[in-house]
């Protein structure tokens, strides 16, 4: 079922002209959606450009903080050193978080409460991420205390058309990983909602995004709210957000 070529084989093979990937590892595949446009065939999802950008961390930070979306100050550069990484914490301050740039799902990632706990999770972070997704890039960002975990829906079409349909709250995790979603959250206002909804809309619009995604914040308890990365694919969520809107 991960198998590229026999998948575009059965296609081929059925007649169909679209795949819709569902929500598996090939649903946020860039080389698949490719694979299906240079088979003929119509990928059901975002452009493989718009999956590529978003799929690294670190270079969907550096993105969006060029089209003004509000990010958690850190580091994201090239330099992966010890040295290089150490002198970035430094110049961030604890608390810290170190992550994985690839993938996700709380893999690679450890929170860094005093200096002298870096050198350890830079190592275990480096190995979970190197074993989970075959990177071993990282990137470090402020620790955000008491921060919520708000993600926004949004749908795109083929002519530029972007609209978000409202938040969904995923702040109950354990080990990184949501175990409950509420929709509307309860701490998002009227206004807060229209913020973050802009956001998220400049942030779909900036990879030139196409189909359902979700773009994911973290809001701190005064009210400021910095992207933490987009999820460029249909997700299990979104039936959250249709039993809310009506809309399927």
């Amino acid at each position: 079922y991960l198998n590229i070529q026999a998948i575009l084989n059965a296609a081929k093979v059925a007649g169909a002209d679209a795949i819709h990937p569902g929500y598996g590892f090939l649903s946020e595949n860039a080389a698949f959606a490719k694979a299906c446009v240079q088979a003929g065939l119509v990928f059901i999802g975002p452009p493989a450009a718009a999956i590529d950008a978003m799929g690294n961390k670190a270079r969907a930070k550096t993105l969006m903080a060029t089209a003004g979306v509000p990010c958690v100050p850190g580091y994201q550069g090239s330099d992966q050193s010890d040295e290089k990484l150490t002198a970035e914490a430094a110049r961030i301050g604890v608390p810290l978080m170190v992550k994985a740039a690839a993938g996700g799902g709380g893999r690679g990632m450890r929170l860094v409460t005093a200096p002298e706990e870096l050198a350890n999770a830079l190592a275990r972070a480096r190995s979970e991420a190197a074993r989970a997704f075959g990177s071993d890039e990282l990137i470090l960002e402020r620790a955000i205390a008491d921060a919520r975990h708000v993600e926004i829906q949004v749908f795109a079409d083929q002519y530029d058309n972007v609209i978000h349909l409202g938040e969904r709250d995923c702040s109950i995790q354990r080990r990184h990983q949501k175990v409950i979603e509420e929709a509307p959250s309860p701490v998002v206002s009227v206004e807060l909602r229209a913020k973050m909804g802009d956001a998220a809309i400049t942030t779909a619009r900036a990879v030139g995004y196409v189909n359902a995604g979700t773009v994911e914040f973290m809001l701190d308890p005064r009210g400021q709210f910095y992207f933490l990365e987009m999820n460029t694919r249909l997700q299990v969520e979104h039936p959250v957000t249709e039993a809310v809107t009506g809309l399927d």
